[in-house]
């Protein structure tokens, strides 16, 4: 059983959520595989992945502004090292998850019709951000 790894490097402009769908899509079309799964891994503890709707822009918007809620900025948080946004950064990553995994079904990502995949950058600057795909089948 073939095995394939990548690694995507994603610039993100600060808090928001970059879909990257289409470039898992092309990189796994290239590896020949048609059954299998794909690991997707990010490679920081500020920004995070998720899956989920990708048609209609509120979604992201919503997602942003509960994740705001859940961890605010300028609360009395110990570490602030890298300044306010660090523990809320820290905390919503720890929230939506490091790691995604998805079924390859007929050569394809076997998401739903209004399913992407999504770095979410937690920090208030700009970043270079790494995530690290792995899929193996048939």
């Amino acid at each position: 059983m073939p095995h394939h790894t990548e690694c995507f490097t994603i610039s993100t402009n600060g808090k928001a959520l970059h879909e990257f769908t289409h470039e898992v899509e092309r990189w796994l079309a290239s590896t020949g595989i048609t059954t299998g799964l794909v690991t997707l891994f990010c490679c920081h503890t500020s920004a995070s992945l998720l899956i989920n709707e990708n048609a209609a822009p509120a979604v992201q918007r919503d997602i942003l502004r509960w994740l705001e809620r859940i961890a605010p900025e300028h609360e009395d948080y110990e570490h602030d090292d890298e300044g306010p946004d660090d523990m809320p950064a820290h905390l919503r990553s720890a929230l939506t998850g490091a790691s995604l995994q998805v079924p390859v079904v007929n050569g394809r990502m076997a998401l739903g019709t209004w399913q992407g995949i999504y770095l979410a950058e937690h920090r208030s600057h700009p970043h270079r951000r790494s995530v690290v795909a792995h899929a193996f089948g048939d």
